[in-house]
């Protein structure tokens, strides 16, 4: 089995095991989700691979962190593969031509049917500038080392070393660093491909 097969099945069975802990049905499900029966079916028996909006659909209805859904994924002992890419392989993208102190360093792209998927290092230095952005898709941080300010549409969250945070990438976002070390980060973008 490759790794996409691999993958599909695992989550489609995780999302099984997950609902009928919860007592529900796939009807009950579809129901409160709004994906359908059919759908739901299909990702469940691994026979498709849900989108990244689907399956933060699914998991929000049952209640499920993304990050504890996917927690013992590395652990399993059957997955057939790895990626390796060693840290002077990375290489610098630039995502904004007017930022100051931002340094991108992309780890993985990869797409998987209709979905995009991109992994990148960020380092905020300190007293960093630009406006705030969009992205089609939906971001995932986790702060490495460091902290911040993240601004969010007009909510602001104090991020420290640990902490993660997930959101619809179509809202006005920024990072701020006004501390005297540089802040670093796992971002990781889901982008729908239409």
């Amino acid at each position: 089995m490759d790794n996409s097969a691999y993958l599909t099945t695992w989550i489609g069975s995780k999302i099984k095991d997950i609902r009928k802990s919860q007592h529900l049905k796939l009807g009950d499900l579809a129901d409160k989700s709004g994906i359908s029966i059919a759908m739901l079916s299909k990702i469940e028996n691994g026979r498709v691979f849900p989108t990244l909006p689907s399956l933060i659909q699914v998991l929000a209805t049952l209640n499920v962190d993304l990050n504890v859904f996917f927690a013992d994924l590395q652990t399993e002992k059957e997955f057939p593969g790895y990626l390796l890419k060693r840290k002077n392989e990375y290489r610098s993208v630039k995502k904004e031509e007017e930022a100051i102190g931002f340094d991108y360093q992309l780890i993985l792209n990869h797409k998987i049917e209709r979905s995009s998927m991109e992994i990148s290092l960020l380092t905020i230095s300190r007293n960093s500038q630009r406006e705030p952005v969009t992205t089609d898709g939906i971001e995932y941080l986790y702060v490495i080392s460091g902290s911040l300010i993240y601004e969010l549409g007009d909510k602001v969250f104090d991020l420290e070393e640990g902490d993660s945070l997930l959101f619809n990438g179509n809202i006005p976002h920024l990072p701020k660093n006004h501390n005297s070390t540089d802040a670093q980060l796992l971002v990781i973008y889901f982008i729908e491909i239409r």
